[in-house]
């Protein structure tokens, strides 16, 4: 039984928290030390059980609290080479934190967190892939411009997927962001559209994936509903019923609760 929770998702901060008895990890901490330590409590969730904290790339609503998060309760922090280097020359770490670089994959008592590719204006970005040892996987995968054969790969039979349904396109080209924004927002390393999001899901729910976690969906250029009608009308042109074939929900920007899987 895996507790799976987006305690955080959305451009004011970002933290998904995943545990099933035998392991506990952060995906990364984009808010404050203090504001994860009680979003954990609030959870039921121990900060000082953690065993490693995931960070997909270096931009400040993923990395917020890891300094201090990680320094407080001796928590190693996994990245890839090239987010590891930039985090290391930013100084972003405390002398004491433990920074391992992800290669491929960890394991955590048997259960495997597999890093992969995604595109994302960053110097490097990943998502992750969780194998765990009660035969369930988890995929996150947010702050991505388009979907890639890696990313599509990572998010197949998944039994729960954590995806970015960001904005709806129309609400940002004719929103008030400036222009140069909206094209990087739109762009193949900026963020998923919800049309783009939910031409995925089909696939996904036809190869297993039951459970559906719209995420990183933007305040200014979108809204929860229009992300959520974009995904079940998708599927229900496909064939797919909503808590029949599938369950999904949006993740709030804070305060989300437990789903178990």
């Amino acid at each position: 039984m895996v507790r799976f929770c987006p305690l955080f998702s959305g451009s004011s901060g970002n933290s998904t928290y995943i545990s099933n008895g035998s392991f506990s990890i952060l995906i990364d901490i984009g808010v404050s030390a203090k504001a994860i330590t009680d979003a954990l409590l609030e959870i039921g969730a121990r900060p000082d059980e953690i065993d490693a904290i995931f960070i997909t790339h270096e931009h400040t609503d993923h990395i917020k609290g890891v300094r201090v998060f990680a320094s407080k309760f001796d928590i190693p922090v996994y990245a890839n080479e090239q987010t590891m280097n930039e985090l290391l020359k930013d100084e972003k770490f405390a002398k004491n934190v433990e920074y391992r670089v992800i290669d491929g994959s960890v394991n955590i008592n048997g259960n495997t967190i597999n890093a992969f590719s995604t595109p994302h204006d960053s110097v490097s970005s990943c998502g992750y892939r969780i194998e765990t040892n009660d035969n369930r996987i988890i995929t996150t995968c947010t702050d991505i411009g388009c979907v890639t054969d890696d990313i599509r790969k990572a998010l197949t039979g998944a039994d729960i997927i954590l995806f970015e349904s960001n904005h709806e396109t129309n609400m940002l080209m004719n929103g008030t962001y400036p222009y140069p924004l909206k094209l990087r927002i739109a762009s193949d390393i900026g963020h998923l559209s919800n049309r783009c999001c939910a031409e995925e899901l089909p696939a996904l729910v036809k190869k297993g994936t039951t459970r559906i976690v719209l995420g990183h969906i933007s305040k200014d250029n979108n809204t929860p509903l229009l992300a959520e009608t974009t995904a079940v009308s998708t599927l229900k042109m496909h064939g797919f019923e909503r808590d029949l074939d599938y369950i999904l929900s949006v993740a709030k920007p804070s305060g989300n609760g437990i789903i178990i899987v």
